[in-house]
């Protein structure tokens, strides 16, 4: 992990001094290489996400939780994530109107997958209360 964490650091690093020099002459060319590392960098941690999501399904099948709640939890995050990254680099590119709508969408999104969860939690707390 150590070793992991240095190299996506010094992969960064070297990026941002090129995209320094590169970026008084090309801002495309720089835009490109900044879109380029940090999707590098997410398909570098492409192994660690598939460990963790086998590590919670695992926790889930153990604990005996409903698969179907804990996958629509997994894809909330992962499009938590992703919206994440789409942000940045339309902030990066100088978008923020978008990098806003982008937001927007995703938070709708994961809304509309949480409201399922939610109803289950609301019926069960429902449940437990006496009558």
């Amino acid at each position: 992990m150590i070793i992991e964490i240095l190299q996506i650091v010094g992969i960064a690093l070297i990026s941002t001094f090129l995209v320094l020099i590169i970026k008084e002459q090309k801002p495309n060319i720089a835009f490109l290489l900044v879109v380029f590392v940090g999707c590098t960098i997410f398909l570098f941690l492409v192994d660690q996400i598939a460990a963790i999501i086998h590590m919670i399904e695992k926790i889930a099948l153990n604990a005996k939780v409903n698969t179907v709640y804990v996958e629509t939890i997994l894809k909330i995050v992962g499009i938590a994530y992703i919206a994440e990254f789409a942000v940045q680099i339309t902030k990066d590119a100088g978008q923020a109107s978008i990098a806003s709508k982008i937001e927007l969408a995703g938070k709708i999104i994961i809304l509309s997958m949480a409201v399922p969860i939610l109803t289950v939690l609301v019926e069960t707390i429902i449940n437990m209360i006496p009558n």
